[in-house]
This record gives structure tokens, C-alpha cells and sequence, in this order.
């Protein structure tokens, strides 16, 4: 038996998945929409089986997350469901997966000068939009809301998403808790959201890209200006 056979064949394996991931994204990237995996099997020359069994592998190291039917329903920061927000840039539309992800966008897409982000308050029902860049946060009193603390937030990770929502101040967040019955979760100003969003996903669109251990994802909410338990620090 070769020796090197059984390494090799793992490389071919995770530069496959890798191929696989880069096509999700740059897809997404390009078109504001998910590809399917007739179209990912045709443009990497694979069968629809392998395609589906390289998105379930990417699913599980958490590169992606799937709906019942094994279709790509979030690679953040786009999802191919409405969740709260869209993102308009020159060309292309996006869903917003969330405050945190809508805001995420046009940093990972250096192309862009800049994005519309529309939402409505949870609490209020009011529209709001701001234009976001990468050059500072925009303007506002708007706060964000997170219900889900960083430790669980892939136990369910679509709800998560559901619920990092913008409001037009406190007394909104704390209206729609009441209504809800819902748990205080995190509440944090534009110019925080801003920072936390800026460097999150650096790197998703290249090849090799690793996500952050613990250690690091504490370390960068901890520069984000983020604190307490809610993010494990």
C-alpha cells in the first residue's frame, strides 16, 4: 500500500469541499441568490449525490446551514430566506440574514461602495434604511437587539438570525420583549454593530479560509467593544 495514499485522498477530499464552498459563496456573492446543487454539480463537474453530501459536510463544520430538503438556506452573511432585512447594492440584491450579517456585506464585497440596508422595527412597525460602508458606521440612534447568546447560537442557527434585529431605540426593544415574552438578549448601539460586523467574515470569499476558534471569536468581540457573558467573555 502507498503510504501517502490514504493523505492524499484526504487533500483531494477538503480541496473538494473547499472548491464546493467557494462556489456557494462566490454564487451567492454575485447573484444575491443560493445555487442549487443541479447548477453546482454542472459548473464542478460533479454528480448532484456528491454535491449534496460536500453540502452536508459543509454544514456540519458550519460553513453553512440547510434547509429540510438540503437546500443552502444561510452562508453567512447571505441567505437565500427573508429574515428582517435586505441589502441593495448597485447591482445586486441580497436578504440581510441579519442586523449583524446585513451590515457584514459590504465589507466582504470590496467592490461595492456602499449598500442600502432596510428593515422595519420589530417594536414599532416604522421603516428604516441606512446606507453603510466600510469607511465609518452610519449615523442613527438605532439600537440592536440580540436574543441568542454567542455560546448557542448554532444550536438553532436561523432563529439566531431571526432574532438579531434593529429597532428604532430602548423603548422599542423593550415594547416587543413584552409583547413576545421573550428573554432580554444583547442591546448595542450602530457604531458597535458596525465594528462587530466590519472583520467577522474577512476572508470568506478566498480560498482556505478557516473560521475563528473561541479564543480568537472572544478576542475580536472583545475589540468590537462587546462585553459580558452573552458573547463568553
Amino acid at each position: 500500500m502507498n503510504p501517502h495514499t490514504a493523505a492524499d485522498a484526504d487533500d483531494s477530499t477538503d480541496d473538494a469541499l473547499e472548491d464546493l464552498r467557494l462556489a456557494v459563496y462566490r454564487g451567492f456573492a454575485s447573484t444575491g441568490r443560493a445555487p442549487g446543487a443541479a447548477e453546482l454539480a454542472a459548473g464542478l463537474g460533479l454528480s448532484d449525490d456528491d454535491v449534496r453530501g460536500g453540502l452536508r459536510a459543509l454544514s456540519a463544520r458550519r460553513h453553512l446551514a440547510l434547509g429540510a430538503d438540503g437546500s443552502v438556506v444561510m452562508a453567512h452573511p447571505f441567505s437565500s430566506v427573508p429574515l428582517g432585512f435586505s441589502v441593495m447594492g448597485p447591482d445586486t440584491l441580497w436578504w440581510g440574514g441579519c442586523a449583524w450579517d446585513a451590515f457584514a456585506i459590504p465589507h466582504l464585497l470590496p467592490a461595492l461602495p456602499d449598500v442600502l440596508v432596510a428593515t422595519r422595527c420589530p417594536g414599532c412597525g416604522a421603516p428604516l434604511a441606512w446606507v453603510v460602508n466600510r469607511d465609518a458606521p452610519p449615523p442613527g440612534t438605532h439600537v440592536a437587539h440580540f436574543l441568542v447568546p454567542a455560546a448557542h447560537m448554532w444550536d438553532d442557527v436561523v432563529h439566531t438570525c431571526g432574532n438579531q434585529r434593529l429597532f428604532c431605540r430602548p423603548r422599542c426593544v423593550d415594547g416587543w420583549l413584552k409583547a413576545t415574552g421573550r428573554p432580554r438578549g444583547y442591546v448595542m448601539d450602530l457604531p458597535t454593530l458596525w465594528r462587530l460586523a466590519r472583520g467577522w467574515y474577512a476572508g470568506r470569499l478566498d480560498r482556505g479560509y478557516r473560521r475563528r476558534e473561541p479564543a480568537e471569536a472572544a478576542e475580536y468581540f472583545r475589540a468590537a467593544g462587546l462585553e459580558g457573558p452573552f458573547w463568553g467573555l
